[in-house]
């Protein structure tokens, strides 16, 4: 009988082990590998805060902003999303930061979006919950088959022509 508690104890002891390396490789280890990985490419970023990542200041600012008042005439940018604003303005154009343990990239370099955009199935997209699948079904949101048909839509709405006629409209240059 004694055997039978102490064979219960140390596959207790082996279960609880594994399952504390599991948490801790998810929420550690891969987030600072992932980090590594991203400074290597290139990118900049707050460093990783276990399990939290960044937002508890992404919280912070968004209340701060909340809290003060916003004129017509404002760039409404920095009060919806102050904290991208915010690490776009510190780290540059292409950074990351982090949504708990999942870094999220910001790239705003235009032959990077571009090469995003244009190669089919080689960036996947994370996989959304069903509420946001229902409220902004767009074509950064789109994955397979479902990008390629729709992107194929909306490629002549961006020849350089049409574009031209836009500028007036949005008072750019080109």
């Amino acid at each position: 009988m004694d055997f039978f508690y102490s064979l219960i104890g140390v596959s207790s002891v082996i279960v609880l082990l594994i399952g504390a390396w599991r948490f801790l490789n998810w929420a550690w280890i891969t987030p600072k590998k992932m980090e590594k990985r991203l400074r290597r490419q290139g990118l900049q970023g707050n460093s990783y805060r276990f399990l939290f990542g960044d937002t508890r200041d992404m919280g912070r600012m968004l209340e701060e902003a909340k809290s003060k008042p916003i004129s017509l005439t404002d760039d409404i940018f920095p009060r919806f999303v102050p904290f991208i604003n915010e690490t776009m303005q510190h780290k540059g154009k292409n950074s990351f930061f982090w949504l708990g343990p999942r870094p999220a990239m910001v790239i705003l370099d235009p032959e990077q979006v571009k090469e995003v955009f244009t190669k089919n199935f080689t960036y996947q997209k994370p996989r959304a919950n069903p509420i946001s699948k229902l409220l902004a079904l767009g074509l950064a949101s789109l994955d397979t088959e479902k990008w390629a048909k729709h992107r194929r839509l909306l490629n002549p709405a961006f020849h350089v022509e049409k574009l031209k006629a836009c500028n007036s409209f949005h008072g750019l240059t080109m």
